[in-house]
């Protein structure tokens, strides 16, 4: 799942959900293009392990953690 809602991530942790992978997108309105290409590299390189984990994607770092 794809969201820029940070909330739905602390419900994901507080329901101790497992069968999903959530991406946080947190950014600026003028910084859209930067995380753009960050999601981009991230899906390619991580596509296939993404399921059980959280990834918080900022203009200036990208964190994965197991759910």
């Amino acid at each position: 799942m794809l969201t820029e809602d940070k909330d739905f991530g602390e419900w994901v942790f507080a329901y101790k959900e497992k069968d999903v992978g959530i991406v946080l997108l947190r950014y600026k309105p003028e910084k859209l293009s930067g995380i753009v290409s960050s999601l981009t590299e991230v899906l390619n390189k991580h596509k296939s392990s993404l399921k059980i984990k959280f990834v918080v994607i900022t203009p200036n770092k990208v964190r994965i953690r197991e759910l």
